[in-house]
């Protein structure tokens, strides 16, 4: 079997790759320095972990405490807006009550002064009911009436 590559292309080839497995091995790490590496990054991790521990126990009752101290003041403010907005209610109710009264109360007047004015006027009828009831001439007593003017009347 003859192959299409010359003696020379194939040992530059093999030198090239010969220097790069070289190359690698120069550049691999030594076992005890990957070993010290490896250490430092356990002895970091377990840092870390104890770190986040630490924050995980504490940083939410901080956090907490920390919110409840700067909402307090703004605790406070809204309950004391609550006392106020239900004394005004309160208020406003007893308004309400008091109007609704004073009102009924102006109906009553009302009431009774169209009662008295039409008694009044009931009473003036009748009156003058009597009154006509009187003047009317009465049978077999009838009166002739007659006018007596006035001299300013006459002359005018």
């Amino acid at each position: 079997m003859r192959t299409l590559t010359s003696p020379a292309m194939d040992e530059s080839a093999v030198q090239r790759a010969l220097e790069r497995i070289a190359g690698a091995r120069a550049s691999r790490a030594d076992p005890a320095m990957l070993d010290a590496a490896l250490e430092r990054a356990r002895v970091q991790v377990e840092s870390l972990t104890a770190a986040t521990t630490v924050l995980q126990t504490g940083l939410p009752g901080q956090i907490e405490e920390g919110l409840r101290e700067h909402f307090r003041p703004s605790a406070r403010h809204l309950a004391e807006v609550r006392g106020l907005m239900n004394q005004m209610v309160r208020r406003m109710e007893r308004l309400e009550t008091d109007l609704l009264a004073e009102r009924n109360a102006r109906v009553d007047d009302l009431a009774l002064l169209v009662d008295l004015i039409s008694s009044g006027w009931r009473s003036a009828n009748e009156r003058l009911a009597r009154i006509e009831a009187a003047l009317e001439p009465r049978a077999g007593n009838s009166a002739v009436v007659y006018r007596i003017e006035r001299p300013e009347q006459q002359a005018g």
